[in-house]
């Protein structure tokens, strides 16, 4: 799950934009945010939107496990 939301967040918000890129009249906007999108994942994966999109997976699962752990660790010292 926590590899997973980034990557449906990023993409469900692409799918969006590039809708709403063919409605006249706001086209542009489309483009933009698609554009600030893919430049903005661009970052994280050295020029590549695809590469960024899965460290920023990556990242959001060791997080996600990291918070997991704690959880276990904090509910096992409360038992006892």
């Amino acid at each position: 799950m926590s590899f997973s939301t980034p990557i449906i967040f990023f993409g469900v918000m692409l799918g969006i934009l590039l809708i709403v890129s063919h409605i006249p009249g706001v086209g542009v906007l489309g483009q933009t945010g698609a554009i600030g999108i893919l430049n903005f994942l661009a970052v994280f994966g050295n020029g590549q939107p695809l590469i960024g999109v899965i460290i920023l997976g990556i990242v959001g699962s060791v997080v996600g496990g990291l918070f997991d752990m704690f959880n276990f660790y904090r509910y096992q010292s409360l038992r006892s």
